[in-house]
């Protein structure tokens, strides 16, 4: 249980830290890439990174099945940060809306 009090947090973590990275990958690219595929990679870098450094602080043994975890994480962080950010734009826009 202690694991989970410390999973929740990272994951959110983990979606600010692809929302913020790719905003500022969008405006490097100049668009040039769709923001879904961009934000699909940077939160697969960022989750595979964090649990392999976790993995090296805590003196585990990084497995197959780990990476396959952390691929799958990484897909949830990846949907968390596109559609999680969108639902929050549309949640704080909702009051200025006209109607």
């Amino acid at each position: 249980m202690e694991n989970l009090a410390v999973l929740l947090p990272v994951i959110g973590l983990l979606v600010a830290l692809t929302n913020i990275v790719t905003q500022v990958l969008k405006r490097m690219t100049w668009d040039k890439m769709p923001t879904n595929v961009v934000a699909v990679i940077v939160a697969m870098v960022l989750t595979v990174a964090a649990g392999i450094a976790y993995c090296q602080l805590k003196g585990l043994a990084i497995t197959w099945y780990l990476v396959v975890g952390l691929i799958v994480g990484g897909f949830a962080v990846a949907y968390a940060a596109m559609f999680g950010f969108d639902k929050l734009k549309e949640i704080l826009n909702w009051g200025d809306k006209d109607g």
